[in-house]
């Protein structure tokens, strides 16, 4: 089968010839880099460990014109500046990506703020965002025999996009503060969405469309189902709705933490996929498909703490996805981002293990 073929048949539980064979581009820890390849010769971007083809495009949707950078202050530890989101924030200079940074203001406080935001630096101008050759770089999608996925990555959500213009805590607060407000913000979202799908899908299908919202911890989501559904859903259906009748067959969203409050009202919005399901957050794969069903397709789920440890360990955590595996609508990967106290050996160990018990 084609990797297209394939992946669309085991997301629809029909025979295939394996399960998909893919592992998500995660943004890999610098440690992680720098020890893969002093161990093993590892080249981000090239290694593929033989996976099956996915393109995937997920830079689209950010704040254009950017923001410029602009260093506020720092000294030999730390560096604060606005970032080009417009995000004002202090880290670390050496290695930022692995670790948090501080966030110290937020580029959106008032509605007069947020409209001028979102008048100047979320237009859905193609031309601007892709390329002027933005039609042809669509175009090329078509009669692919590999999966295309478009990312919206950290503004195609309805708390997520949101949380990055006003910050968490005020966002939680503006829900009973200023419930008209999140509409509005929302509104324009999903208007903005549907404005860059419906040019995107004049010239291509789209396999996956992938929300983003990392709104939960490891002690479970950052607002409830009872708002989620009120504020969110609406809007995910809008976006959903004109997307699928264009072309999109499948949509994802993104979550880090313990979401299992927020995965009905999340089905109930439309959404056909889930990932990364943190393991260490409590979410478990196998036990969310028997509550669920088979309506919930999942990507993830792979403790990336049994790379860490042996040969043995990965071998059980590869065998406790097998029924899964076998039942389909799951395409096993890691549970998040490579960390460099995985050693290369082991990861490729995983790679070979897994691909042979696909």
């Amino acid at each position: 089968m084609t990797d297209l073929a394939r992946f669309r048949a085991d997301m629809e539980y029909q025979p295939r010839d394996r399960a998909p064979f893919h592992e998500f581009p995660w943004p890999t820890w610098p440690e992680t880099v720098d020890r893969w390849q002093a161990e093993g010769g590892y080249r981000p971007g090239e290694t593929d460990f033989g996976c099956d083809r996915w393109v995937i495009d997920y830079q689209w949707f950010f704040p254009n014109p950017p923001f410029e950078r602009q260093v506020i202050e720092e000294d030999d530890t730390y560096v604060t500046y606005i970032d080009p989101q417009g995000i004002t924030m202090r880290e670390f200079k050496h290695n930022p990506l692995s670790s948090m940074p501080q966030f110290m203001r937020f580029p959106v406080e008032t509605r007069e703020d947020f409209r001028k935001f979102w008048r100047e630096r979320m237009k859905p101008d193609l031309n601007a965002r892709i390329g002027s050759d933005w039609r042809e770089q669509l175009r090329k999608h078509r009669n692919r025999d590999y999966v295309y996925v478009v990312l919206a990555d950290r503004w195609g959500g309805f708390f997520g996009s949101l949380r990055n213009m006003v910050g968490v805590e005020s966002l939680c607060m503006l829900f009973y503060d200023d419930p008209a407000f999140v509409e509005e913000m929302m509104e324009a979202d999903a208007d903005f969405l549907i404005a860059m799908l419906g040019q995107m899908l004049e010239e291509t299908d789209i396999d996956i469309f992938g929300f983003w919202e990392d709104m939960a911890y490891n002690a479970g989501p950052l607002i409830g189902p009872n708002l989620v559904r009120k504020y969110m859903v609406p809007c995910y259906k809008k976006v959903i709705d004109f997307a699928r009748s264009r072309g999109v067959h499948y949509f994802a969203l993104d979550s880090d933490g313990d979401v299992s409050l927020l995965i009905q009202p999340w089905l109930e919005a439309g959404i056909d996929i889930l990932y990364p399901w943190e393991v260490q957050a409590g979410m478990d794969p196998s036990a969310v498909r028997k509550k669920f069903g088979r309506n919930l397709r999942l990507l993830g789920g792979v403790d990336k703490r049994a790379l860490t440890k042996g040969k043995s360990e990965i071998d059980t955590e590869i065998a406790r996805h097998r029924w899964l595996i076998d039942d389909g609508g799951f395409v096993p990967m890691l549970d998040h981002s490579a960390p460099p106290d995985i050693p290369y050996e082991n990861y490729c160990y995983f790679m070979e293990q897994l691909k042979k018990a696909l």
